[in-house]
This record gives structure tokens, sequence and C-alpha cells, in this order.
């Protein structure tokens, strides 16, 4: 992506994404082979959840919006130092977005995501959400109580990426609902182990007791 190409906002966004990139810029999301070889020369932990961890698991293929990269939040500083030169990071959360630099490098406590781009006329690349943890164990945001040793709720794939476990997956996407979120369910229901799909219907259930959800799973 050179400094001589402009970009445009895609066809057929729907008016929610169009009135975002509007306001913040285009985006172009990275693909997973590019996350790999940024993320990976970093030499700290980071992951992929939401959809394409679904995708990796069933190896069910769908249309994908964007790249849902995690990190915890305590590195972010690392990585600001190792996209000097490659990015501008950015904090965003309620209260809007800021850049982050070398020198100062904090991220708010009221934002809970960094997005990376190369430069003010580039699209947003990264969308990366910061997990928080607790003694460096994954903090469950959904019910900040819990926490669980990162391989617990991670799995590394043929591909060398680290993904969040499909049905940690599908108990984020519970809140949403979204046909996409259903037809992920579908797709990943019947690939659970009885122990996984268990887990599922109890978290399930402790987050959304009477989630529409909860009779298909169980």
């Amino acid at each position: 992506m050179g400094s001589e190409r402009r970009y445009w906002y895609e066809d057929g966004l729907d008016p929610e994404d169009l009135e975002f990139q509007r306001l913040y810029g285009p985006v172009l999301p990275a693909t997973r082979a590019e996350a790999k070889e940024f993320f990976g020369g970093l030499g700290l932990p980071w992951w992929i959840a939401g959809g394409w961890s679904i995708e990796a698991f069933t190896g069910v293929s769908r249309p994908h919006d964007d790249l849902d990269v995690s990190f915890w939040r305590k590195n972010v500083p690392q990585l600001v130092e190792h996209s000097k030169g490659r990015y501008h990071v950015w904090s965003a959360g309620s209260a809007g977005i800021h850049p982050l630099s070398v020198e100062k490098p904090e991220v708010p406590d009221t934002a809970d995501q960094v997005w990376l781009r190369e430069h003010a006329l580039a699209p947003w690349r990264y969308d990366v959400v910061l997990n928080p943890d607790r003694d460096g164990r994954w903090v469950f945001r959904r019910d900040p109580s819990l926490d669980f040793d990162l391989d617990e709720v991670t799995w590394i794939a043929d591909d060398g990426i680290r993904y969040l476990n499909p049905e940690m997956a599908i108990c984020y996407k519970a809140k949403a609902d979204r046909p996409k979120d259903r037809q992920d369910l579908a797709n990943t229901l019947p690939l659970l182990s009885p122990a996984r799909r268990t887990w599922l219907a109890d978290m399930v259930h402790h987050l959304h007791p009477d989630h529409p959800w909860l009779d298909q799973i169980r």
C-alpha cells in the first residue's frame, strides 16, 4: 500500500458501515496471513477470535467483514514500538480515537481497542481488541469474575495461528444473535465434543438465562 494509492469506500456497504467509515476513514481488513507476519514478528501472544476462529475450526467458509485480532492490553507499548515506521496506532473507545506513540503509549481507560493504519490517507488494517489479564490469565470480558489460562481458551491451528476456542467464540456471539452468528452456531455445534457443548450451554445460560439458542445447544 504505497502513498500513491487512494482509497475509497467499498461498494455495497450497509448504511451503518458507510456512516462509520465516512466518519473515521475507510477500512481494508488485513488477512490472516498478514496478521501472522506482523503480529508473529512481535514475539508476544496474540490470537484471532470471531468468525474467522469459527471458520478455522469448522472448515466452513463464509464472508467476513473484518479480522478479529486480540492482544493483551498490558502489551500495547510493545505493539506501538513494533509498529513504528509501519503503522500508526490509535486507541479507540467511548471517548473517541487518539493516536499513541512510543513516548505516550498509554491506552485510556475508556478504550478497549487499538486501530492500526499506515497513515492518515490509508485505510484501517487492524481493529485489535485489548484483552485484560489477571496475573497472566485470560479474563472473560462477558463476566470479568472468570479467568482462564490462555491455553484453556485458545488453540493453535495447522496454519500456526492461535484461535479462540469455538465454544468461547460462540458464547461471545450469543449476545448479538445476528444471522451470521446463528450460521456460525449451526456450523459449530455438530463438531463440538459433549464436554465443550455442555460448557457452552452452561455459560450461555449463565450470561443469558432466556437465550433462544439454549434449546438448540442442549
